[in-house]
């Protein structure tokens, strides 16, 4: 939660609250209990509400629970995410130390563009799988190959082979006969090696399997820094370099 304005999110969640809160009729002659607010601005509020959640309770839309009223689900939600702002400095301080956090949202973008629809949803494997196939994309791009992919692509795209025509190769520092540039290059291609085999395949085999939040997580975090070496490499080509 990072750059969140707290102040900000927690009275636009109060709003929503306040609007959506049953109240007894005031009109004459009228019983019962309605909704505070009209549905076109409840509707316009929840729009940034939803987005408040997304930040503060990752998952909320799956633990929505099932009511006859509309807004019910979302209301709680507001409720607990309101809640999680304002003390949240005193949770930390009672329920553990204060050791530094990553968020999904920061990590680079082709990860969590790839990942954050099903994020948000639960779906933590799918979300997982689906920010591989986007980190496959973008690096296919990247050197403008469709001709292979996966752990091939990244072992062709890093190894310290002269280029061919067609076959770009991606520099994470200026080509050189230094034990550093061959000791990064082949990092980086151990690291996609085990990226591959360690993280995607065991996911794309197993159908029915589900990940914890956490580990899905740190899976995201280990496709981050693969993302930004080939986002932040040159690319070399065939009798040319850029």
């Amino acid at each position: 939660m990072s750059g969140m304005d707290r102040s900000w999110a927690i009275e636009q969640l109060g709003s929503f609250i306040h609007l959506t809160e049953y109240v007894p009729s005031t009109r004459p002659n009228v019983m019962g209990s309605f909704i505070r607010g009209n549905q076109e601005e409840i509707a316009g509020q929840a729009q940034v509400v939803e987005q408040i959640l997304d930040r503060v309770t990752s998952g909320w839309r799956g633990q929505l629970r099932e009511s006859s009223r509309r807004w019910d689900g979302v209301r709680e939600a507001a409720s607990r995410g309101r809640t999680q702002l304002q003390r949240e400095q005193e949770l930390q301080e009672k329920l553990g130390d204060d050791a530094p956090r990553i968020s999904a949202a920061h990590l680079h973008p082709w990860i969590w563009e790839g990942a954050t629809s099903l994020w948000q949803s639960s779906h933590f494997v799918q979300a997982v799988r689906d920010a591989v196939t986007k980190l496959n994309a973008e690096t296919q791009n990247k050197v403008g190959r469709r001709d292979v992919s996966e752990t091939a692509l990244f072992k062709e795209s890093f190894s310290t082979d002269t280029p061919k025509p067609g076959k770009a190769k991606l520099r994470r520092v200026t080509p050189e006969d230094s034990d550093t540039y061959r000791s990064v290059q082949r990092g980086a291609m151990s690291f996609a090696e085990g990226v591959f085999a360690g993280i995607r395949n065991p996911l794309s085999h197993e159908a029915d399997q589900e990940l914890s939040e956490q580990v899905a997580l740190e899976y995201l975090a280990a496709l981050s820094v693969l993302a930004r070496w080939v986002d932040e490499s040159t690319v070399e080509r065939a009798g040319e370099s850029s």
